[in-house]
């Protein structure tokens, strides 16, 4: 089965939950390559807890980085070193979320970036993006980013609030597919998350990806 991408245009966007959604939507599994950062709950905690994932579905991260910083400053200051050309996307029987850390361009060593490995692996990205102010620019930045690499893009998933004009206009000027936008949930449970993604977004827009 394919895998689908999710990445953000910057970090702590939510796009942790749109990965645990799409689970939910489309039955898949979980992969989060590289994680920064272990105290509290991990971004594979959290999508199991949200997607209530039995263990057989998440796969475990190729590196565990204690510190919060971008990869690469937090594996230099742990004494390792992120190879990126081990980081292949496993080949499982069903739907596979991965989930990159922060945005495209964040550093996993001095040479490499996440966007890198995106375009090796030729999977279809779902590019998270906030309605708030500030998002065009980031948006179209992230966007001609990937199309300049020829990184797949599957659409946009919009975080927050609703705002028409901006969405409408990143749409238009950005030449990008709105797979849905997931408002902000309070409280964020597993029912209200599946609730909001089987509301405001297509499932058959995330099947297409995969045929």
């Amino acid at each position: 089965m394919s895998a689908i991408v999710v990445t953000g245009t910057d970090t702590g966007i939510g796009k942790t939950v749109v990965a645990a959604g799409l689970i939910g939507l489309v039955g898949g599994a979980y992969w989060k390559p590289v994680q920064s950062g272990l105290d509290g709950e991990t971004d594979t905690q959290a999508v199991a807890r949200l997607a209530q994932l039995p263990p057989e579905r998440i796969l475990p991260e190729a590196w565990r980085l204690t510190r919060p910083l971008s990869p690469h400053r937090a594996a230099e200051l742990e004494g390792m070193t992120i190879d990126p050309d081990r980081l292949v996307l496993p080949k499982i029987e069903r739907p596979l979320i991965v989930e990159g850390a922060g945005g495209l361009m964040v550093p996993l060593t001095r040479k490499t970036l996440f966007i890198d490995v995106f375009a090796r692996w030729q999977a279809p990205v779902v590019l998270c993006a906030r309605t708030a102010l500030g998002t065009i620019n980031h948006t179209l930045l992230s966007l001609e980013t990937l199309r300049r690499r020829d990184v797949p893009l599957l659409g946009v998933a919009f975080i927050g609030e609703a705002m028409p004009d901006t969405e409408c206009t990143i749409a238009g000027m950005g030449e990008v597919r709105v797979l849905g936008r997931l408002p902000l949930l309070d409280p964020l449970t597993p029912m209200t998350l599946q609730r909001a993604m089987n509301t405001y977004f297509d499932k058959a827009a995330f099947d297409e990806a995969r045929t």
